[in-house]
């Protein structure tokens, strides 16, 4: 299961790669256990200037792989799993080296909250975002709605979020989610050199530029991830999430009465 989720590193520059293309990059819970394993080995590698996170094939990733939600992990609860992931992926916010994001074909879900944790996201231009987590009586739970907050502003960010709707490479662009837009064969070239241009600057005006912007973004980042673990949490005890499951299973409208 680990080649799933490959990392390679080539001197300064580590590429963290999504490599289950068979299902556009759809991540397991394996993946995540991966993912976490990853992040606190870069965490520990000396020289590191860059890290690239890439997929393979046709898409970033679609999200979750649902045919294997809770795969391994059934002696967990939701809450637990949810602490985990988070303690996991704010790992990223330890790192030295900054994180560029490639993005081609989908990002769904908390894949793309998790590219927008990073710090640098480039955009082939069939590039699609979606976070569609109120369509399955959930919220978005993996702290990127906050950094979205902090591109968009709260129109765009409420208008992802409640109506699910995607947003295309062009207008992530005009809006700042992404910083470049452009053609698919030119992806992984383009960041290629752009963290090769990080990695040729000095070390040290990376790192105090990075924790920069770091302090700027990362506590409202933190605070929102902890306000969606209570949230999520109280979500799913809920009766209107018990009846959003029930309504599905019967094939019959729902009845919500928001408690």
């Amino acid at each position: 299961m680990t080649d799933l989720l490959t990392l390679e590193i080539d001197g300064p520059i580590a590429v963290l790669t999504n490599n289950n293309p068979e299902k556009r990059n759809a991540f397991t819970d394996a993946m995540d256990q991966r993912l976490w394993e990853i992040l606190a080995q870069l965490r520990e590698t000396p020289g590191l200037r860059a890290v690239i996170w890439r997929g393979e094939g046709h898409s970033f990733s679609s999200g979750r792989d649902v045919s294997a939600l809770g795969g391994g992990q059934v002696e967990l609860t939701h809450h637990e799993l949810m602490v985990r992931g988070h303690r996991g992926l704010q790992q990223l916010f330890d790192l030295d080296a900054p994180v560029l994001v490639a993005m081609q074909g989908w990002a769904i879900g908390a894949s793309f909250q998790r590219a927008l944790l990073g710090d640098i996201r480039v955009a082939a231009d069939d590039a699609r975002f979606m976070l569609p987590e109120t369509s399955h009586g959930v919220i978005p739970d993996t702290g990127g709605v906050a950094r979205l907050y902090q591109i968009c502003g709260p129109g765009v960010a409420s208008d992802m979020v409640l109506t699910g709707r995607t947003m295309d490479a062009a207008e992530a662009l005009t809006h700042g989610v992404v910083s470049r837009v452009v053609p698919r064969d030119q992806l992984d070239n383009t960041v290629r050199e752009m963290a090769e241009r990080i990695a040729a600057a000095p070390a040290v005006t990376i790192k105090m530029a990075r924790r920069i912007i770091s302090h700027l973004t990362e506590p409202q980042i933190r605070s929102s991830m902890s306000e969606e673990l209570i949230a999520q949490t109280f979500i799913n005890k809920s009766d209107d999430y018990a009846e959003f499951r029930a309504a599905r299973a019967e094939d019959r409208q729902p009845r919500y009465t928001g408690s």
